[in-house]
C-alpha cells in the first residue's frame, strides 16, 4: 500500500480565542487533484498553509498531524522545513503582486528560488527560470524574464507564480484561490495550465477556491468545509451531482448559472418602458494622457438605462467599464460624447452645475474596505450623504441610518461598530445602505459582488433585486462574471478595448451571441458538470493548437 502524498489527521489551528479548523482529516494521493471549497472562514486557506508549515512563528495554535511528501510538518525544524517549501511543495497564492518582490525582475526571482535547492551557477538558475516561463505559456520567456512584476498583466502575474513553483519540480503545488482576481478567460486558461501540468509531470494538486464551477474544472474529489469541519468529501461528480449534505446543496444553489434567467422578484416592478431613458449616454470617450503616451480607455460608446431596470456591463480587466461607469455618475470627465440623465445634459457640466444630480446618481464601489473609513464607525459613514444634503438634526439622522442599516439586512444596534468589525459581505451591505442615504435614482455597481463567496453573492444580488422594485431605481452592473449578470439584469452591453462589441435583452445575448468575442467570454465561464468542462478544455486546448 504506497503511503499519501498528503496526510493530515485531526488538524486543529486556533488563532487566540478562534478556531478556525477544528479535527480536519484528509489524505491525497500522488498525481491527484482535490479541492477544498467553502465560504470565507471555513478554514481552507489555514488549512492549506499548514501543509507548507506557514504558521510558525504566527502565534497561531496548531495540533494534529501534517505529513507532505514523507515530512511530518509539524516535528520538522526549519531545516527541514526548507527542504520541503519549494522542493517538495510550492504554493500559489490569490495575489501575485503580494508574493513578487517589484524591485526584482521575474527571472531573477525564480532563479533565486531555484538556487536555494540547487547548487547550480546563476547562469544555470536563470536558464531554468526562462524555461518554466515557457513552460507556463508566457511569450518570449528570454526576454520577458527580464521584466519587473508591475511589466506583466494579472494572468501573467499569476502564470510566473506558477512558473516559480515548479522551478524545483515539486511533487505538490498547493494553490490558494489562484484565479479569483482573473477574468474569465484568463481564469480558464490558468486552469488548463494546471490541469496539463498535473498530466505532464505527476504532482499532486490541492486546489483552495470559493468557486464551486472552478473546482469542477479543475480536480478529482472535493472537500466542502463549513466552520473549519469537512461537511462532505468524494469524488467531483458524486457531490456535485448528488451532494449530500445540506450545506453543499446550499452551496451550489447560490451559484450563479449562465443556463438560468433572471428570478422574477415578488412584487410589482416599477419600471416605466413608455418613459424616456433616465439616463442616455451617446458617443462617450475617455482619453487619459497626452501626445505619444494617450490611452483612449472608452471609444465611443452609446447606450441607455431606464427606472427600474437593469443594464449589466460585461468585459475584461482592460475594456473600459469601470472608466465608463464612473463617466456615467460623473465621477469622470468625458473626453468628448454627450451625457443626458432625465433629460438633462450633465456630460459638459462643472461640479457647481453637478451638484443637484450628486444625490441622484451614486455609485456602489468593488473594494467596501477602501470606500470605508476605519476610523469612523459605519454608522457614522452612512449618515454622510444625508449631512452633505444639509440635515443638522442628529435625532432624525441616526433614526434614518438605523432605518437603512435594518433595510440593508444589519443590526441597527452596531451603529458605533467599525468596518474591520464586519464580514466582506456586510462592509458591501453597508455601502449600499450609504448610497440608499442619498435617496438616488440611478445606481452604478462596479463588481459589487466580486470577491464575495457565492452565498453572500446570492444575499447581496437579491438585496440589490428587492431594493430595485419597491424604489424604482436604475441599475448598472459591471461584472466580468457572466453568469452573475445574466442572474440580475435585463439588456447587457458587451465591451472590448474601450467599446461595446454588442449590446441587447440578455437572453437574446446569451442565448445567440454574435459577436466573437461574445462567444469567447461564454465559452470560459466555468461549468458545474465535471464532463461538460473537460469537453471544454478539449476544445480549447484544440483551439489553441489550431
Amino acid at each position: 500500500m504506497t503511503t499519501p502524498l498528503v496526510q493530515v489527521e485531526d488538524l486543529t489551528i486556533d488563532f487566540g480565542a478562534v478556531r478556525a479548523v477544528d479535527g480536519l482529516s484528509f489524505t491525497l494521493e500522488a498525481g491527484a487533484a482535490l479541492g477544498v471549497v467553502g465560504e470565507s472562514g471555513s478554514g481552507k486557506s489555514a488549512s492549506a498553509s499548514a501543509l507548507l508549515g506557514l504558521h510558525r512563528g504566527t502565534g497561531a495554535r496548531v495540533t494534529g498531524t501534517v505529513r507532505v511528501a514523507g515530512t511530518d510538518v509539524g516535528a520538522a525544524d526549519e531545516a527541514e522545513l526548507r527542504a520541503l517549501r519549494g522542493a517538495k511543495a510550492a504554493m500559489v497564492f490569490q495575489d501575485p503582486l503580494s508574493s513578487l518582490d517589484p524591485y526584482y525582475t521575474v527571472g531573477d526571482q525564480i532563479a533565486e528560488v531555484y538556487r536555494v535547492h540547487n547548487r547550480v551557477p546563476r547562469r544555470a538558475a536563470r536558464a531554468r527560470a526562462v524555461e518554466v516561463l515557457d513552460r507556463v505559456g508566457i511569450p518570449d520567456a528570454g526576454r520577458r524574464a527580464r521584466s519587473r512584476p508591475h511589466e506583466f498583466s494579472g494572468g501573467m502575474r499569476q502564470r510566473a507564480l506558477i512558473a516559480m513553483a515548479l522551478a524545483c519540480e515539486p511533487r505538490l503545488i498547493v494553490a490558494d484561490e489562484p484565479t479569483t482576481a482573473l477574468d474569465v478567460t484568463v481564469q480558464a486558461q490558468i486552469l488548463d495550465l494546471l490541469h496539463d501540468l498535473r498530466r505532464e509531470t505527476g504532482m499532486g494538486l490541492l486546489l483552495v477556491t470559493h468557486d464551486v464551477g472552478v473546482a469542477a474544472e479543475s480536480v478529482d474529489d472535493i472537500l466542502v468545509m463549513q466552520h473549519g469541519r469537512a461537511v462532505e468529501r468524494g469524488a467531483v461528480s458524486e457531490v456535485l451531482g448528488a451532494p449530500r449534505q445540506t450545506y453543499t446543496r446550499e452551496l451550489l444553489a447560490s451559484v450563479p448559472r449562465l443556463d438560468e434567467k433572471r428570478a422574477a422578484v415578488p412584487g410589482p416592478r416599477t419600471a416605466t418602458p413608455d418613459a424616456g431613458p433616465l439616463l442616455e449616454a451617446v458617443g462617450l470617450r475617455r482619453e487619459f494622457g497626452r501626445g505619444a503616451k494617450r490611452v483612449t480607455a472608452v471609444d465611443g460608446v452609446s447606450l441607455t438605462v431606464r427606472a427600474g431596470e437593469t443594464l449589466g456591463i460585461v468585459g475584461e480587466s482592460g475594456s473600459g467599464k469601470t472608466t465608463l461607469g464612473r463617466m456615467l455618475v460623473r465621477l469622470e470627465d468625458p473626453t468628448a460624447g454627450r451625457l443626458r440623465y432625465g433629460g438633462v445634459e450633465i456630460g459638459s457640466l462643472g461640479e457647481r452645475g453637478l451638484r443637484p444630480f450628486r444625490r441622484e446618481l451614486q455609485m456602489v464601489f468593488q473594494d467596501p474596505v477602501a470606500s470605508l473609513n476605519p476610523r469612523r464607525s459605519i454608522g457614522e459613514s452612512v449618515a454622510d450623504p444625508l449631512r452633505a444634503a444639509g440635515e443638522t438634526d442628529e435625532t432624525l439622522i441616526r433614526d434614518r441610518v438605523r432605518e437603512l442599516l435594518e433595510r440593508v439586512g444589519l443590526d441597527a444596534g452596531r451603529y458605533e461598530r467599525y468596518p474591520h468589525e464586519f464580514s466582506g459581505g456586510q462592509r458591501q451591505r453597508i455601502g449600499i445602505a450609504r448610497v440608499l442615504a442619498a435617496e438616488p435614482k440611478l445606481i452604478v455597481c462596479d463588481e459589487p459582488v466580486s470577491a464575495l463567496d457565492v452565498t453572500t453573492q446570492a444575499q447581496v444580488i437579491a438585496l440589490l433585486a428587492e431594493l430595485q422594485r419597491e424604489l424604482g431605481i436604475g441599475l448598472v452592473f459591471i461584472a466580468h462574471d457572466l453568469a452573475v449578470v445574466r442572474q440580475v439584469s435585463d439588456r447587457v452591453a458587451v465591451m472590448r478595448h474601450g467599446r461595446i462589441v454588442e449590446q441587447g435583452a440578455v437572453d437574446e445575448v446569451y442565448g445567440s451571441p454574435q459577436d466573437p468575442y461574445t462567444k469567447q467570454l461564454l465559452a470560459a465561464v466555468p461549468t458545474l458538470d465535471p464532463a461538460h468542462a473537460a469537453a471544454r478544455r478539449a476544445t480549447r486546448s484544440e483551439l489553441a493548437a489550431a
